[in-house]
């Protein structure tokens, strides 16, 4: 093998190694945003079950009550769309953006720069989320509360969320929910909740909770999605360090083979040459 061979190997180690560098480094913080985003998972499950749960027993358990956040109606849907705000996180924008079912003239909430470059095409909502990892609650709030009294206005009739599902650090799922008009589920007869008050009515605290359970969907749905895309991307990295470290042992191999091969012909070479003198 020639010098200048051997030369293109030893450039190509050195370029796989500075990417190595970046992939490792980008694992390593994924790693360490993941400790913090599942505490906030686990701290924000309880509020939200709690909001769900009071809703369906309202729903359940008081049928002569009805409420515009009921009604079905036909018209146009709005989509609240949450991806990534950047990419190298495998398949996580993909599959997401691959499970939507969208029709032309639906409205889009997107939340994450990937989730408006994507569905650029479509009418976007006026008020979103530019940045799904810097979302907090107040601003979910906002826009829970802008959703609610645009569906009461009638500008769209069906609201969904779609983003991607936590499962464990292997697993995210992408998830497409129906959060209104809600579903009225079947009566149960449970003496516990029979017991249950609500001031000044349950039509009351019914309407007053319908907002803040779709703030609180939108939170949680985007905290889900922020930790998957972590996770998403941790493995990603971790897969692209082991791939450069395949091919930087392949490459090294290489190289001290060529190396041993130089060395040799030019022993040969002098073998040869003190021979015919």
């Amino acid at each position: 093998m020639s010098a200048t061979s051997m030369k293109q190997i030893k450039n190509r180690i050195k370029s796989i190694q500075g990417t190595r560098q970046i992939t490792n480094a980008m694992q390593l913080v994924a790693a360490s945003r993941m400790k913090k985003m599942t505490k906030r998972i686990e701290a924000a499950k309880p509020y939200f079950t709690l909001l769900r749960d009071t809703l369906d027993e309202i729903c359940r358990d008081n049928r002569e009550f009805t409420s515009p956040y009921l009604r079905e109606k036909e018209g146009r849907a709005c989509h609240i769309v949450i991806a990534g705000d950047r990419g190298l996180a495998g398949g996580y924008n993909h599959n997401l953006f691959k499970s939507l079912s969208l029709n032309k003239d639906d409205l889009i909430v997107p939340i994450g720069k990937k989730a408006a470059e994507h569905l650029s095409s479509y009418e976007q909502y006026e008020t979103g989320i530019e940045k799904a990892a810097d979302a907090e609650f107040d601003d979910c709030k906002k826009l829970g509360k802008a959703l609610t009294e645009d569906f009461l206005k009638g500008k769209f009739t069906t609201l969904y969320i779609s983003y991607t599902s936590f499962k464990n650090m292997l697993t995210q799922e992408p998830v497409t929910l129906k959060l209104l008009p809600l579903w009225r589920g079947e009566k149960k007869h449970d003496p516990k909740k029979g017991l249950t008050i609500y001031e000044p009515s349950s039509e009351g605290a019914f309407e007053r909770i319908v907002p803040y359970y779709i703030s609180g969907m939108i939170f949680g749905a985007v905290t889900e999605s922020v930790t998957s895309e972590t996770a998403a991307r941790r493995t990603a990295m971790e897969a692209a360090t082991d791939n450069a470290d395949t091919m930087l042992d392949r490459l090294k191999l290489e190289y001290n083979r060529a190396r041993q091969a130089a060395v040799t012909q030019e022993l040969t070479e002098i073998v040869a040459g003190a021979e015919n003198i």
